[in-house]
């Protein structure tokens, strides 16, 4: 604990143990920044804090959901009892569900919502005042090129992601002449557990984009920061797919990822409780025919 009345800054990741969240906190550590590490998972945290401090960076980790109501106010209290002030903040903690939202749970895509849009909020909102009263600092908040476009059968998913992009790219104008920077990334499908756990390494869509690895999401993410960059996209792939989705009218572009989105083996979404490749799939291009 350091008893001096000074803190020292440190960047704060949330979803700090694993992923593009992971990476960017080894960048930072790297560079010799204090880094604080947030996720669930105290086995998880302790051996991405192992591999940072043998790298020889100073690593803290705090075990915590960062849906809770008052875990900003957790993060607050710890840093404060470490000597510390959040002069970064990462919001990397995030998840999918794929699947027809009137066939999901709720409560599960409610707690999507909870963690994707309503923690990045509050979290991006508790600590961005300080940095603005202190004139340095800001926030790096993950997006994605789902962020772009709506995305039928990862509805919630990507109307959160582009929840983050929006909402992020406004704070970027409202702080660029405080010397506090708020950056969106968004990459595109990432070699990452992130497409197994929503279920999307199955179909066709998340299988033709090219996919990008952390450490490589990570640098640029990190790079475009310190370069006060409002967006960053981080690969050819993902700003040729954010193009296509720009260019593409509606009533094709839709169909067109619905389709992409559906596995041979998901339930048909036409309702009639046969797999999508023994049904609608047979006649899949008819798709799009409809507006």
């Amino acid at each position: 604990m350091n008893s001096g009345n000074t803190s020292r800054p440190a960047v704060v990741v949330t979803g700090a143990s694993r992923g593009i969240g992971r990476a960017i906190a080894g960048i930072a550590a790297s560079e010799g920044h204090t880094v604080v590490l947030v996720a669930r998972s105290s086995e998880d945290l302790a051996a991405a804090a192992e591999q940072m401090r043998s790298a020889g960076g100073e690593v803290f980790t705090l075990a915590l959901d960062v849906v809770a109501d008052d875990a900003p106010f957790q993060i607050e209290q710890y840093l404060a009892g470490q000597g510390l002030t959040c002069e970064v903040l990462v919001n990397s903690a995030g998840y999918g569900l794929r699947g027809a939202a009137w066939d999901l749970s709720p409560d599960k895509q409610m707690g999507l919502v909870d963690l994707n849009v309503r923690a990045l909020t509050r979290m991006t909102l508790h600590f961005l005042p300080a940095m603005v009263a202190r004139k340095r600092g800001g926030v790096i908040n993950l997006s994605s090129v789902a962020g772009f476009t709506p995305g039928p059968y990862m509805a919630l998913y990507y109307a959160s992601k582009g929840f983050v992009r929006s909402f992020s790219e406004a704070l970027h104008q409202e702080v660029r002449y405080t010397g506090v920077t708020v950056t969106c990334a968004a990459p595109g499908p990432v070699k990452t557990e992130f497409l197994e756990i929503a279920g999307a390494n199955r179909v066709p869509l998340f299988n033709l984009l090219p996919k990008t690895s952390s450490a490589k999401v990570a640098e640029r993410a990190w790079r475009g920061f310190k370069q006060g960059r409002r967006l960053v996209v981080p690969s050819i792939g993902a700003r040729l797919t954010i193009l296509a989705t720009s260019l593409l009218p509606s009533a094709m572009l839709l169909p067109l990822i619905a389709r992409l989105q559906i596995s041979g083996n998901d339930p048909c979404p036409c309702g009639s409780g046969k797999k999508y490749k023994k049904c609608c799939g047979a006649r899949r291009w008819s798709l799009f025919s409809r507006s």
